[in-house]
């Protein structure tokens, strides 16, 4: 065996535990909260919790079926969300706004949980992601050209009989958990080739003058770029090798998680809002403009508290 291929095996055998290791983790969390998340559907749950939510919407300018679909967007994934906008056929402004929203707050119950494994408070995660939301989309509601419709549109359960709902959820976790194994894994041995071989210094190195300008601190590179094109669960074992190896500090990885908690997957997730019609830089440029802010009013909290 070449010298090439010993370090080449190497990476794979280091890799491999904390992939596993992250992938049964993930399987754990997503399996019973997406069962659990498709009770409340088929129960009609998430359409009586959107009822009582949707006057905070019309606050902001946006129908009360809003509520439904940033309900939706929370327990669930943003797959789901475009099953909903789709079933609604929202005018392109309200979805456009709806879509910026729900790309910060979804999949709150394993994504938080991930963000508090990397250091970050668990309640803190969810409501700076829930209220950046509404502040982005009551925004967007008064930039964006056009005005509101008038939000007469109902949604109906699709699924008349439980065996049905379950028997077509059951592909669907199966391809979602084989994507995790997959991923996850391969991230881990991607990540330990780059740094093995000394590639990943020179794809970060570039990044470290926006680092800066958006207040994260230069190691995060990587971790920036991974949680930016794949998003945070798919990303988190690299997120969680480097957490418990020390690599990161908690405070620095405090702070990359209130940027990726507004801004992450700015590749995937938005493209299936663009099937819909809706304009990628809208889904893109304000979610990361925020990110920042929030990062640099942190960073400032931090700051005062030390002093």
């Amino acid at each position: 065996m070449s010298p090439f291929s010993k370090r080449l095996a190497m990476c794979i055998r280091q890799a491999w535990p904390m992939g596993l290791k992250t992938s049964i983790w993930l399987i754990k969390l997503t399996l019973p909260v997406s069962f659990a998340v498709l009770l409340l559907d088929y129960f009609g749950l998430l359409v009586i919790m959107a009822k009582y939510t949707s006057p905070v919407f019309e606050l902001i300018g946006l129908p009360g079926v809003a509520a439904l679909v940033l309900v939706t967007s929370i327990f669930t994934n943003i797959y789901s969300v475009v099953a909903v906008l789709t079933t609604l056929a929202l005018p392109t402004r309200d979805g456009t706004i709806l879509a910026v929203m729900c790309l910060i707050s979804h999949g709150f119950l394993i994504e938080t949980a991930i963000l508090k494994k990397t250091s970050s408070s668990a309640i803190r995660m969810l409501l700076l992601r829930l209220i950046s939301s509404f502040i982005v989309g009551a925004l967007l509601n008064l930039t964006l050209p056009g005005s509101p419709s008038d939000g007469s549109y109902i949604y109906q359960n699709q699924h008349s009989d439980l065996t049905q709902a379950i028997l077509t959820w059951l592909p669907q976790i199966g391809v979602t958990l084989l994507k995790i194994v997959i991923l996850v894994n391969a991230l881990l041995i991607v990540q330990r080739i780059l740094e093995e071989f000394g590639i990943l210094r020179y794809l970060t190195r570039p990044l470290t003058p926006f680092m800066k300008l958006m207040g994260l601190p230069k190691e995060s590179s990587f971790l920036w770029m991974i949680g930016n094109t794949i998003g945070l669960a798919y990303g988190s074992a690299v997120m969680l090798q480097k957490a418990e190896e020390g690599q990161l500090q908690p405070k620095e990885c405090d702070l990359l998680n209130h940027h990726l908690a507004i801004s992450h997957s700015q590749l995937e997730d938005p493209l299936l809002f663009v099937s819909l019609g809706y304009s990628m830089p809208v889904l893109i440029i304000p979610r990361m403009l925020f990110a920042i802010a929030v990062v640099w009013l942190r960073r400032i909290e931090n700051y005062f508290r030390s002093r």
